[in-house]
């Protein structure tokens, strides 16, 4: 089947239908993902490296999983919007989860204490965006090390992640191609 047929295949209802049933599975992750981070005993963990490599690792094999699936998918941009839909929201949890933990193992890390869920969750997205409001601040060399190593992977997130399920979405068209004929009906 060619990216042409694969275009032909679905009316655009069964297209919007696609594109919002992956949104919603998504949703339902990044739902499942944000009770996890309010549920899981975070405040019992004192390691901050751990916490820090371990989140890195789970990242990059949901990353790894996701280009996976892209590929393999019928429908691989739709995959990829999901993906894309779920990584963002893992990483920004992630970053959340270590900040929490700084946050307890030494609260003169930053500029308010006691620091919520909430309030490093709103911290990592402030960081995330680039909009920086100063309320919360990172004051130790330890937090705005790992501040700094967030801005630089946001940057990688933007760039690299999206370009690799791209690419992914690509191959997998391209693996779709040779099943049709030279006129794009199936050979």
């Amino acid at each position: 089947m060619s990216v042409q047929a694969d275009r032909h295949e679905l009316t655009p209802a069964r297209r919007r239908r696609r594109i919002a049933l992956g949104l919603l599975r998504a949703l339902a992750t990044t739902a499942v993902l944000v009770a996890l981070y309010y549920l899981l005993p975070l405040e019992h963990l004192n390691n901050v490296s751990l916490v820090l490599a371990a989140g890195l690792l789970i990242l990059l094999a949901v990353t790894f999983l996701q280009l996976r699936l892209i590929i393999r998918a019928k429908y691989p941009t739709v995959r990829a919007i999901e993906a894309l839909a779920t990584t963002v929201p893992l990483f920004l949890l992630l970053f959340a989860s270590v900040y929490l933990t700084m946050a307890h193992a030494n609260p003169a890390n930053f500029s308010i204490h006691p620091l919520t869920r909430t309030d490093v969750l709103y911290f990592t997205v402030t960081v995330f965006s680039t909009v920086g409001f100063g309320d919360i601040t990172a004051v130790s060399q330890s937090a705005r090390l790992v501040v700094t190593a967030q801005m630089l992977l946001d940057l990688l997130a933007l760039g690299l992640v999206v370009r690799a399920f791209v690419g992914a979405v690509q191959l997998a068209r391209q693996q779709a191609a040779p099943a049709a004929g030279p006129d794009g009906r199936p050979g």
